[in-house]
């Protein structure tokens, strides 16, 4: 019998960062994520239902580089073509993972300020 304590989704997720004030402008302005607030050693943002924290690590364990964030996008060439515009510094460019069925799945990673690497994904039916 299912009951209230099932895990239900990712409410939010953690990203180490070492320069907030850096980081803050890069995923606001150049990613587009809405900021909630933030306080002086952390950032809240909003992405579709999925609170992003950025924060300064606690104690020295926690500050290694984050998970590999994937941020879905509709148009992945065309989002691509933005951020290099902003500056982002790719890994590679867009390209197809995956085919599944009518499906393609494309993918394209960056890095963050903080060295961090995170993707840009796109599903696409064909």
């Amino acid at each position: 019998m299912l009951g209230s304590n099932i895990i239900e989704k990712v409410g939010q997720i953690g990203v180490p960062v070492k320069d907030l004030n850096k980081a803050i402008p890069f995923y606001k302005e150049v990613l587009g994520l809405p900021l909630l607030f933030n306080t002086d050693n952390m950032a809240f943002f909003e992405c579709n239902g999925l609170r992003l924290l950025l924060s300064l690590p606690e104690k020295e364990e926690f500050s290694h580089s984050s998970s590999v964030l994937y941020f879905q996008i509709e148009n992945i060439k065309e989002k691509y073509e933005e951020l290099v515009e902003k500056g982002v510094t790719f890994i590679d460019e867009p390209h197809l993972v995956a085919k599944m069925g009518q499906t393609e799945t494309w993918m394209t990673f960056f890095k963050d300020t903080e060295g961090n690497t995170h993707a840009l994904m796109s599903e696409v039916q064909v």
